[in-house]
C-alpha cells in the first residue's frame, strides 16, 4: 500500500481529499507531494475526481464514496436539488443518474470516474433557505422537496401553474404534496424573483388550498 493511501485512510473524511490536504498531511516540497499522489493513482489506490480533488479506491473504504457528499466537494457553494433531491426524498420514482445541484456561482458540469455532476445557478434572495444539512459519512446540503420543485421549474423553464404537471409529469404522489406546510410557500415566494417560479408556487398553493 502506498504511503499516501495509508495517510488518507486515517485522515480523509468519507475517503475524499484535496491537494491542499495532502500538502498538510505530508509536508515537504510540492514535487514530493505530487509524486506521492502520482504513485497512489498509478497503483489504483487513489482516484482523481477532477483537478485538485481525489478519493480513495472503493476497496479501501468500508462503503462506497457517497456521491451526494462528493458533489459538495466538487463545486460550491451548492446544495443538492432538482431531480436528485426529489429522488432522495422519495417524491419521484425514477432512478437519477446525474447528481443535480443548485449553485450560487455560474453553472457547470463535471464528468468524473464516479459519475456525472450538474450544477445550475438559480438566483435567490437567500441561497440556503429551506436547505438542511444531512450528516452521513461526511455531509451534504439538501433542498426541501418544495424548493427542489421550484429550482426544477426555474432550470427547465417550465410554465407550470398548478399541481397537475407535478402529479402527471413527475408522478409525485398527491399525498406528498399535501404534506407541504403552508408557511413554506410564503418563504419561497419571497425568495425567488423568477416569474415562472412564483407563478408555479402560487398555482400549487391554490390547488393545495394553502
Amino acid at each position: 500500500m502506498q504511503r499516501l493511501t495509508e495517510i488518507a485512510l486515517e485522515k480523509a473524511v468519507a475517503g475524499i481529499f484535496t491537494r491542499p490536504e495532502v500538502a498538510c498531511w505530508v509536508g515537504g516540497r510540492a514535487d514530493r507531494q505530487f509524486g506521492l499522489l502520482k504513485r497512489a493513482m498509478k497503483s489504483g489506490e487513489v482516484v482523481r475526481i477532477h483537478r485538485g480533488l481525489y478519493c480513495l479506491a472503493t476497496k479501501y473504504l468500508r462503503q462506497k464514496v457517497d456521491t451526494l457528499v462528493l458533489a459538495q466537494r466538487i463545486y460550491g457553494p451548492s446544495y443538492i436539488s432538482l431531480e436528485t433531491a426529489l429522488s432522495y426524498h422519495g417524491w419521484i420514482p425514477e432512478a437519477v443518474y446525474t447528481i443535480t445541484s443548485t449553485s450560487l456561482d455560474r453553472s457547470r458540469e463535471f464528468d468524473t470516474p464516479l459519475g456525472h455532476f450538474s450544477f445550475t445557478r438559480v438566483p435567490q434572495v437567500t441561497f440556503y433557505m429551506e436547505v438542511t444539512r444531512v450528516e452521513k459519512d461526511g455531509s451534504f446540503l439538501l433542498a426541501s422537496p418544495l424548493k427542489a420543485l421550484a429550482d426544477y421549474v426555474h432550470v427547465h423553464k417550465l410554465d407550470w401553474a398548478s399541481a397537475r404537471p407535478v402529479v402527471e409529469g413527475l408522478r409525485v404522489d398527491e399525498s406528498l404534496l399535501a404534506s407541504v406546510e403552508a408557511e413554506m410557500f410564503g418563504r419561497l415566494l419571497a425568495n425567488y424573483s423568477s416569474l415562472r417560479v412564483r407563478r408555479f408556487l402560487e398555482g400549487l398553493r391554490k390547488d393545495l388550498k394553502r
